[in-house]
Order: structure tokens, then sequence, then C-alpha cells
């Protein structure tokens, strides 16, 4: 059996190592935030150019070689929405999380979804799944505001 403190503790050192990290010496191709993958490349200054439709159309291209990559599947699902496509966006964020029902960013996202489309409980489901993967990541951090600023500006 395990000391619980002990566990505790040992998690928020690593925790604490990984933050004090550069965001370069964290993720492996030196800083590319999609997750290292060089194919991502042309995807990532296409949605910088906010080219919404054109980042959706590499994104099928490479989910052609990939049909259950989550990670496509989930960017597909943000450009859709991003686009105002709200059941595309649905689907392709339901696919994402049946490949991969911990796939922090597409929890986020279609939690973002759901405040979109004015579905707040449906957010608050979301968020929940994500504090039970992780206690400090991003994706956690921003839904959270996200249902935060929704709230405030429906008082």
């Amino acid at each position: 059996m395990t000391d619980p403190i002990f566990d505790r503790n040992l998690a928020l050192a690593a925790t604490l190592l990984c933050l004090s990290l550069s965001p370069s010496a964290v993720l492996a191709d030196g800083g590319n935030v999609w997750g290292g993958t060089s194919k991502l490349d042309p995807v990532q200054t296409l949605i910088d150019d906010e080219n919404f439709a054109g980042a959706a159309d590499e994104l099928q291209k490479l989910l052609a070689d990939e049909p259950n990559d989550p990670d496509l599947l989930n960017l597909l699902g943000y450009t859709h929405r991003q686009q105002g496509l709200y059941d595309d966006a649905l689907a392709y964020y339901e696919k994402a999380l049946a490949e991969d029902p911990e796939h922090r960013g597409a929890l986020e996202y279609l939690g973002e979804l759901y405040l979109q489309t004015d579905r707040p409980e449906l957010a608050e489901q979301q968020l929940a799944r994500l504090k039970d993967l992780c206690l400090f990541c991003r994706e956690r951090r921003d839904l959270d505001k996200a249902i935060e600023k929704y709230r405030e500006a429906k008082s």
C-alpha cells in the first residue's frame, strides 16, 4: 500500500519540475505547439492567419493518411467551430474523443463549443472530465476561464 501523502508530494514535485522547464525543453521539437509534428506546420500557419477553411482543407489531406488520429480530428473540430460550423465541429470532437477519451484538447474545445451554443451545463461536464485528468493543465485552466467569462456575460 502506498502512502497517499507521499504520492501527493511526489506528484507536486514532478509538476513543479515540469513548470520550471522552458516550453522548448518540454516540447519535443523545440516549441511547436501542435505536439512536435512538422507536418502540422502549414496548418498552424493557416490557423495563425485565421484561414480556418484553408486549415481544414490541409487537415483533411492529412486525415486521409491517418483517419483515426485524435489530434487531427480535434483540430478539424476547432477549424470548423471557428467557421461557425458547429454540427461538423461537434462530430469531429466526438470522433477525437472516441479515439482518445482523455484527449484534453478535444475536451476543452468541446466545452467551448457548448458555451458558444448556450449549453453551459455540458461545458461544465467537460470541465469535470478535465479536472479528473489533470491538476494544472492549460486545457483545464482555459475552459474554466471560458466558463467564468460566459457566466459573467450572462449575468
